[in-house]
Parts: structure tokens; sequence; C-alpha cells
């Protein structure tokens, strides 16, 4: 019984180690996108050009001079932002660094209401384009 504890454990634990860069799962309204959901909330992920590093740097920048984005806390491998809307609602958006794979997990979900017009999935997606445009990123 012990030697299949143990390799229950050891197995479980090898399996979460090679898990990778998570996201909170989206919740059951239309109002928030992600690039780990497999539903209607999937968004793709951000491509790196480069080495994950430079580009995270480069896409807190590009964050940092967006005027609806304040970032709430920033390191090397998580950006968490507030972004508000010109009507003043306010949506949570995180950007979690995935080097293995050479990507940007994106999210970004309404912290109130139901429906958010597509307003989540647009500014991810602008913020794609601003981001792959940058150089060397």
């Amino acid at each position: 019984m012990i030697p299949i504890l143990t390799l229950v454990i050891l197995m479980t634990s090898s399996m979460l180690a090679n898990a990778g860069p998570s996201l909170p799962p989206c919740p059951a309204k239309p109002n928030c996108v992600s690039s780990q959901a497999t539903d209607s909330h999937y968004i793709a992920p951000f491509k790196m050009a480069s080495d994950g590093a430079p580009a995270f740097v480069k896409l807190r920048e590009l964050l940092a001079q967006r005027s609806d984005t304040k970032i709430i806390a920033a390191d090397d491998t998580v950006i968490r932002v507030e972004f508000r809307t010109f009507l003043g609602f306010v949506d949570d958006g995180l950007f979690v660094l995935d080097p293995a794979n050479g990507q940007i997990l994106v999210r970004s979900a309404a912290r109130l209401g139901y429906w958010d017009l597509g307003k989540n999935r647009s500014r991810m997606e602008e913020i794609r384009r601003s981001f792959e445009m940058l150089p060397n990123q």
C-alpha cells in the first residue's frame, strides 16, 4: 500500500511541476477572456518573437503608456492591471510570462455586470496588435 501511495504522490508532484503558469478561470459570464479557456472565453496568448524577459519588459512599458491602464503589480513574470472604461467601469487584466512556450498568457474580465459588449476581447486584441508591432518583442 505504501509503495502505491508513494508512486501516486510522486506522479502528482511531477505533473504539477510541469503544469506551467496558470490563470484563474473565467466566470460563467460573457465578460471575460482568457488564453487558457477552452470555450467562448478563449483568446490566443501573445506570442513572443524573442527571449521572454525583454519582451515582457516591453509589454509592461506598453501598458504603462496606455491612458486607460493602471499597473497594480508587476514582477518578472506577472503583470496585474486595471483597465478603466470611459464610463468608469473597471476591468481586471492579467499577463503571465510563459517562456517555456514562447508566449504570454492573458486574461481580462469585467468586475461588474454580465455583458461587456466584447470590450475585454477588443481591448486585449488592441494590446496584442501594439505588442506585435514593437521591435524585437
